[in-house]
């Protein structure tokens, strides 16, 4: 599952900036929809196309590693204890 750090770099750029940044905010000077943003800070594992990662990536001036976070999910059969697969 991919895990977007948004809401992290939203708290990072107002402490930087001193002021409160809104959803809006950032849909407006991104041009990404409101909703999607808020898919990607609220919905665990929302899928985005690779254009929003790169708009927000500028916007927030950071790595993609510094926004999203691969997280290996543990399938049913490696969770068994007796090490059948």
């Amino acid at each position: 599952m991919i895990r977007f750090h948004l809401k992290e770099l939203i708290a990072d750029k107002e402490f930087a900036e001193k002021r409160r940044i809104t959803i809006g905010e950032i849909a407006k000077d991104t041009g990404i929809n409101r909703m999607t943003l808020s898919k990607i800070i609220n919905h665990p594992g929302h899928s985005t196309v690779t254009d929003n990662i790169d708009r927000l990536c500028t916007y927030f001036d950071c790595s993609v590693e510094q926004l999203i976070t691969h997280i290996k999910e543990v399938s049913d059969e490696s969770e068994r204890s007796d090490g059948v697969k």
